[in-house]
């Protein structure tokens, strides 16, 4: 990454801190914005939803370990009703950003924003909230703490109650990284929570899991240069990361040569196109959010101390989990074997060769109409 391009991400960044407005708000507040604001005609001309950030001020972690002036970057889709009671959180996932969200948000939909109001908290190390491209390097003179699962709940945790003032929450859905925080969020906020979704995600990040993460990192910072320009060391880490994130299938069938919306003519131009989403982040952000994938625990917390099957007894709110039968990272057995262990949870398979890429929004997956009704039966329980 070039300098000047890392400069770019930090003052877009910034630029979008510079709207966060503190302070706890009223159901009218939300629904009143300044329609004149270029920003709100923006957010809703491209359907990627009303943007903000909502200052954590100095944010403990897990760890002992402090983010100064901490912030959430979110987006929201939709009208807070008057009692606080409509609302959905769909957080982000691995290199999602909140646009990246609203693919599966719009009217007639299961997340119809007509109906709810939904939030999209972006996930910490994803460049918009807190993360170490929009960090000053002084606070951390041995790199950008890690960020755990239940930290970024707790952070979301926090916009909902003290900046929306939400005290219920109809559902808690994501997909793959956010579907763990879904997980994380019925553990640890049983009584807040009505409902979860997780889609391709699990609740504890497995051994296999973990070393693919860690295959894919070693090949980054293998890059000399990984951190200013990591040309070798960034399409080694997309290559790896391509032949993963779909089945075997999945390629066989050349699906890989239509899933960016354009016919491309050769595997070549596919992992260009690879590269080039991964090359939009700062490469150390991709390793701050890695590196909270590779932690993700559910049993990891004072109220569980490693009791796994303590934590997912814990998760009360009704609960759909879909794996996708083909899922390279988190295999159904998995989810199988958490459901099992889920006061209220059953375990729906989605049918598609598209692998983890099936429960991901904005790709022409054959999985995301499976994900809709199980969303929309969900909603309706």
């Amino acid at each position: 990454m070039s300098i000047s391009r890392r400069k770019f991400i930090e003052s877009a960044t910034l630029a979008l801190a510079s709207m966060a407005a503190g302070g706890k708000v009223s159901a009218a507040t939300v629904s009143s914005r300044n329609q004149n604001d270029p920003a709100f005609r923006t957010a809703v001309s491209s359907g990627n939803g009303i943007p903000g950030v909502y200052k954590l001020g100095d944010f403990e972690l897990q760890s002992g370990e402090v983010i100064p002036e901490a912030r959430l970057s979110y987006a929201t889709h939709g009208t807070l009703n008057a009692d606080h009671t409509n609302v959905i959180v769909y957080g982000t996932w691995y290199s999602g950003r909140h646009s990246d969200n609203a693919a599966m948000i719009g009217e007639g939909r299961a997340l119809d924003p007509t109906k709810y109001f939904i939030i999209v908290p972006d996930m910490f190390g994803n460049g918009l909230s807190s993360s170490p491209s929009n960090t000053s390097g002084v606070a951390y003179p041995k790199g950008f703490p890690l960020v755990t699962v239940y930290d970024n709940v707790e952070a979301q945790y926090r916009l909902l109650r003290d900046h929306f003032a939400v005290e219920h929450v109809e559902l808690v859905t994501g997909f793959s990284m956010s579907a763990q925080q879904a997980f994380h969020w019925g553990a640890l906020h049983s009584g807040f929570v009505e409902r979860i979704a997780p889609v391709c995600g699990s609740s504890k990040t497995s051994t296999h899991n973990w070393l693919f993460l860690e295959g894919v990192k070693q090949a980054l910072i293998a890059d000399p240069t990984w951190e200013t320009e990591p040309g070798p060391g960034l399409r080694a880490f997309s290559t790896v990361y391509a032949s993963w994130f779909a089945s075997q299938s999945f390629y066989r069938e050349g699906l890989h040569l239509g899933m960016f919306g354009e016919p491309l003519p050769s595997m070549a131009e596919f992992l260009e196109k690879v590269t080039a989403h991964f090359g939009s982040f700062d490469p150390r952000d991709l390793l701050a959010m890695l590196a909270t994938w590779q932690a993700a625990d559910l049993s990891a917390h004072n109220r569980f101390q490693g009791d796994w099957q303590k934590a997912l007894g814990a998760i009360t709110a009704t609960a759909v989990v879909m794996p996708c039968s083909h899922d390279l990272y988190f295999p159904p057995e998995d989810n199988e074997i958490e459901v099992s262990m889920m006061p209220s949870a059953r375990l729906e398979v989605i049918p598609s060769i598209w692998g983890h890429l099936a429960g991901g929004p904005g790709y022409p997956s054959d999985g995301i109409e499976f994900v809709e009704k199980q969303l929309q039966d969900l909603l309706k329980n």
